[in-house]
């Protein structure tokens, strides 16, 4: 395992009477991609906010790239870069004028910023854009031009919080490949989001936060198999014939269904996937029942993410 380039400790953050990190623990390796999801109001933007050094834990530790977001704010500075969740460019200026404007803030030598804007306009598939304005870009290219502007310095760290909200498929699609091979590259990503297929086709480690801390964190299989064995899901055409499926799967699996009434849906653990599934189908059969769908599926991060925070709250009930 890489050593860890993103690190905090007992990490909070309090605004009044809420706490937004109440004692947060986080290890990040290097070239990684780590998503981060949780409830609005869970902490995610706060602790991207600190460890960009935006806003002053009041408590507890944090470095990034071996550098302490309190003691080594400029340091930390000049080893990230950050896509907030709202556009960061100027809408006036174009693509090419952006990050010239962003690598001279970043101190680089004209010469340089201009390689730098020409090698990025060429990664983000940019360049028929270049020169006009940012503002008339649409919402996906507008955020590809965003996520450029915050690799000028190219940073070993980068900071995304919900780069994605508001994008239509398409456009999402291009950020997440981006984002991708960022990470293919060796850049360490840090990304916060509420899209949880967004997590399970970017991260390589996936944390669960709720309520300031973490409440669960792995690879998004392993956070699967937190809900147990895979399931075959059986989804019927009429009522009547839940009692009869339900009986007859339970009769040929040896474990009890679990009924959705209201979806019409009856649906078994599957330790064995295959056996199960032949099992299931042959079991309907004998009983004359006709299913409109038969599915082998795995636990989703949807599930694991609701059955996590949904556990937190009943704790906080």
């Amino acid at each position: 395992m890489p050593a860890p380039i993103i690190t905090t400790r007992d990490l909070r953050k309090r605004y009044a009477d809420t706490h937004a990190l109440a004692g947060l623990d986080l290890t990040v390796p290097a070239g990684v991609v780590c998503a981060v999801l949780g409830p609005n109001g869970a902490g995610k933007s706060t602790l991207v906010r600190v460890l960009a050094t935006l806003t002053r834990p009041d408590a507890g530790d944090a470095r990034v790239a071996g550098h302490d977001v309190r003691a080594e704010p400029r340091q930390v500075r000049a080893r990230i870069g950050l896509l907030g969740q709202h556009t960061a460019v100027d809408e006036v200026l174009g693509g090419r004028e952006n990050l010239l404007l962003f690598g001279r803030l970043h101190h680089l030598s004209p010469t340089r910023a201009r390689a730098r804007a020409d090698e990025l306009l060429a990664r983000f598939d940019l360049t028929d854009v270049a020169d006009r304005p940012a503002g008339t870009y649409s919402g996906g290219t507008r955020r590809r031009l965003d996520l450029a502007a915050a690799l000028v310095a190219d940073p070993p760290v980068l900071f995304l919080d919900e780069p994605t909200t508001g994008l239509d498929p398409r456009a999402r699609t291009g950020v997440h490949d981006a984002v991708r091979a960022l990470a293919d590259a060796g850049t360490t990503v840090l990304l916060t989001t509420q899209y949880l297929e967004e997590a399970d086709r970017l991260a390589d480690t996936v944390v669960v936060v709720d309520h300031g801390r973490v409440v669960a964190e792995g690879t998004p299989e392993r956070l699967r198999g937190t809900l147990g064995a895979d399931r075959v899901e059986v989804l019927l055409d009429h009522a009547g014939d839940l009692a009869a499926a339900t009986d007859a799967i339970g009769a040929a699996t040896g474990a009890t269904p679990r009924v959705d009434p209201d979806a019409l849906r009856v649906g078994v653990p599957a330790a064995d996937r295959v056996g199960t599934l032949g099992a299931v189908l042959a079991a309907l059969t004998a009983a004359g029942v006709t299913a409109v769908d038969v599915t082998l599926r795995r636990p989703t991060l949807d599930e694991v993410f609701l059955h996590l925070t949904a556990d937190r709250a009943a704790v906080a009930r």
